[in-house]
């Protein structure tokens, strides 16, 4: 059990076996908080691996070791073997074990310490050390403070690192726009700017490097299937698995559409709802203290952050809709106020 900073230090001061894993599905917050400190680690002489429960998107596969990260379902018994040998686990970016799938078991049966480094609400104790703060914009701040104010190394700081961890926290603070995105990060940035990271760069490779059925499934989803409760000010897309066929839709191609039905003016919640092959995904944005993180650990088996959560079932998509639709009663005076 590491029990302080200094226990865990002194863990790190020589060449150890680590395996840094995110979430299932991972976004730019994900990676870029796992690649960061991959190339963190690296330089220290740490034999690092980073592991993915799952593929993840395009858009972030230019980032700096992305060739170097093993998808568990590509690579099963390497992973497996990669977890039950390490001697340092990095948890990144999620809090209960199940968020990793199958990779979760495998996480908790390792010998190894385990470190988890999160914003998310209501931790699972499973691990051994823990730097979190449900008040960080992103993970990738987070990383940058363990690394620079836990550990003392902001020499270790380079392109790299600065790179990965600008993407996180630009892609999970909405590209700077979210409440919680207060001076501090912007001093964070700014750091990782003076440090290599290319700031119109990166903008340009996340969110101006699109493919053309990308761009025309968001037009399809904007005129054909954005619906505007106006009763209760709030939006919903929702889209079925033949529409996502239809328009050749990957991993992370609907990545951030829940955003333009909050955009619309007087909207204090959206709702993006879409058919997966396996299950049904609701993703919920909300203005000011609307609780959306509420709505998902409720009804739909998911959790998040208030104004940024997300949830499952396994009813139809119709069957989801109609019950996202019957729950807004139920907060019509926060809605509306």
């Amino acid at each position: 059990m590491i029990t302080d900073k200094a226990k865990l230090k002194a863990l790190l001061a020589q060449p150890r076996r680590i395996v840094i894993t995110t979430h299932h599905k991972p976004d730019g917050d994900a990676i870029g908080s796992s690649l960061g400190l991959y190339h963190y680690l690296i330089q220290q002489g740490h034999h690092t691996t980073v592991i993915t429960p799952t593929d993840y998107p395009d858009y972030i596969d230019w980032l700096p070791g992305n060739g170097d990260v093993i998808i568990y379902p590509d690579n099963k018994e390497l992973s497996e073997k990669l977890v039950e040998e390490a001697d340092i686990i990095f948890c990144l970016d999620f809090n209960h074990l199940s968020r990793i799938y199958e990779l979760g078991e495998a996480v908790r049966a390792a010998r190894a310490a385990k470190v988890m480094i999160d914003h998310h609400l209501e931790p699972e104790d499973f691990d051994d050390y823990r730097h979190w703060d449900i008040n960080a914009c992103a993970t990738a701040q987070l990383v940058f403070d363990f690394i620079v104010n836990k550990l003392g190394h902001k020499e270790l700081i380079n392109k790299d690192v600065a790179t990965c961890l600008y993407t996180g926290i630009m892609t999970d603070s909405a590209s700077f726009s979210l409440p919680n995105t207060n001076a501090e990060v912007h001093r964070v940035t700014a750091d990782l700017i003076d440090c290599g990271a290319v700031n119109w760069h990166i903008h340009e490779q996340v969110y101006s490097n699109q493919p053309q059925t990308r761009l025309q499934f968001l037009g399809h989803c904007l005129k054909e299937k954005l619906e505007v409760l106006r009763e209760y000010n709030t939006a919903l897309i929702s889209v079925s698995r033949q529409e996502l066929e239809a328009y050749n839709i990957t991993t992370g191609d609907t990545e951030g559409i829940v955003n333009y039905g909050l955009s619309v003016e007087g909207i204090h919640l959206a709702a993006f709802i879409v058919e997966r092959a396996d299950m049904v995904k609701l993703s919920l944005r909300s203005k000011g203290e609307f609780p959306a993180n509420e709505i998902c650990k409720k009804y739909f088996s998911g959790g998040g952050h208030r104004n940024a959560a997300g949830g499952v079932s396994n009813d139809s998509l119709e069957a989801v809709v109609q019950k996202f639709k019957s729950i807004l009663p139920e907060y019509k005076k926060l809605l509306i106020q």
